[in-house]
C-alpha cells in the first residue's frame, strides 16, 4: 500500500526535526516555511519545496503544521489562500502548534464543511524531544482520524494520546504549559537561592534533580542556564504566548491561576529586556543578573 503524501508546514527549531523523521521513514514529503532557508536541510535530503500554504496543501494527503502563534494558524488554515480552501476532499489536517482550543474547534468545523478531517495535536518535549522522536503528543479530534494519523505520530513521539473532541489536545497542552511555566519559576528560584547561599549551583542542581523536587526542566534546562547556554529549545516569546492563551482560557472558565499570573509577569520582563528569542532557561538570569 502506497504511503500518503505528507505536507509539513513550519520547519523551525522543532518542526525541522519532526519533518525529518517522516522523510527518513520513506514518506513523500512536501515542505513550506516562511523562511525558506530553515527548510533547506529537508529539501537537500529529498523533500519537495513549495511556495505557499496552498501549494503544499494541494500536493498532500496529510497536512501537518507546526507554526508560531495562533494568528499564524488562523491565517494558514482559514484564509482564502490557506490550507482548508486548497486541500482536496479527504485530506487530513493536523495542527501541532500550541494554539487556542476555540481556534482548534473553528478549524475542525471549517474542515468538515469542505469534506476534510482535522486534528489538533500540540506537543511537548522541546528541541530534544523533537530531535530524539520522544515528544508527548496530545490530540483532539475524531477517533477514526486519530487512528489514521497514529503511524505519523509514532514517528515523532512516544507518549501519544487522544483526549477527546476538537480542542481537547489544546486544552491538555495548556494544562501542560501551566505546569511547565510555573515549574520554571521553581527551579530558577531554587538555584538562585543555592548560589546566594554560597553553594555551587551545579552541584545543587545535580542533588535536587535526583530527588523529589526534580523535574524535566531541572534536569534538562537548568544545566544549560548554569553553563550560559541560552539558545532556544523553546522560545521565550512562545512561552509567553502560551501563558497568555492559558490565562485567557482559564478566565473564560472562571478559574484563577495565581502562579501562572506570576509567570506571565516574569516572561514579560524578559521580553522587555529584548530576550524574547532566547530559550526559556534565560529566565534564570532574572534572578542572578537583574
Amino acid at each position: 500500500m502506497q504511503k500518503p503524501r505528507i505536507a509539513f508546514i513550519g520547519t523551525g527549531v522543532m518542526g525541522r526535526s519532526m519533518a525529518g523523521h517522516i522523510l527518513k521513514a520513506g514518506y513523500s514529503l512536501h515542505v513550506y516555511n516562511r523562511t525558506a532557508s530553515k527548510a533547506q536541510p529537508l529539501v537537500d535530503a529529498g523533500a519537495q519545496w513549495h511556495n505557499s500554504f496552498a501549494e503544499a496543501a494541494q500536493a498532500a494527503d496529510v497536512v501537518i503544521t507546526m507554526l508560531g502563534f495562533p494568528a499564524d494558524v488562523e491565517a494558514g488554515y482559514l484564509s482564502q489562500d490557506g490550507i482548508i480552501a486548497h486541500s482536496r476532499p479527504g485530506t487530513l489536517l493536523i495542527d501541532m502548534t500550541t494554539s487556542s482550543p476555540v481556534l482548534a474547534e473553528r478549524i475542525a468545523q471549517a474542515a468538515a464543511a469542505r469534506g476534510l478531517q482535522a486534528l489538533d495535536a500540540p506537543v511537548s518535549g522541546g528541541d530534544i524531544g523533537a530531535r530524539e522522536a520522544k515528544l508527548v503528543i496530545m490530540v483532539g479530534g475524531q477517533s477514526d482520524d486519530y487512528e489514521r494519523a497514529l503511524p505519523l505520530f509514532q514517528l515523532m513521539g512516544q507518549n501519544i494520546a487522544r483526549l477527546g473532541p476538537a480542542g481537547s489536545g489544546q486544552h491538555c497542552k495548556l494544562a501542560n504549559q501551566i505546569a511547565g511555566a510555573v515549574g520554571m519559576l521553581a527551579w530558577c528560584e531554587a538555584l538562585a537561592y543555592a548560589l546566594k547561599a554560597g553553594l555551587d549551583p551545579s552541584a545543587a542542581q545535580a542533588c535536587i534533580a535526583g530527588g523529589a523536587a526534580g523535574s524535566w526542566a531541572m534536569t534538562n534546562l537548568a544545566p544549560r542556564a548554569l553553563s550560559g547556554n541560552f539558545a532556544p529549545g523553546f522560545f521565550v516569546k512562545h512561552m509567553l504566548k502560551d501563558i497568555r492563551i492559558a490565562l485567557d482560557s482559564a478566565a473564560q472558565m472562571g478559574l484563577d491561576l495565581p502562579g501562572m499570573k506570576q509567570a506571565q509577569q516574569q516572561y514579560e520582563r524578559l521580553v522587555n529586556l529584548e530576550l524574547q528569542d532566547c530559550g526559556t532557561q534565560v529566565l534564570y538570569r532574572l534572578y542572578t543578573e537583574y
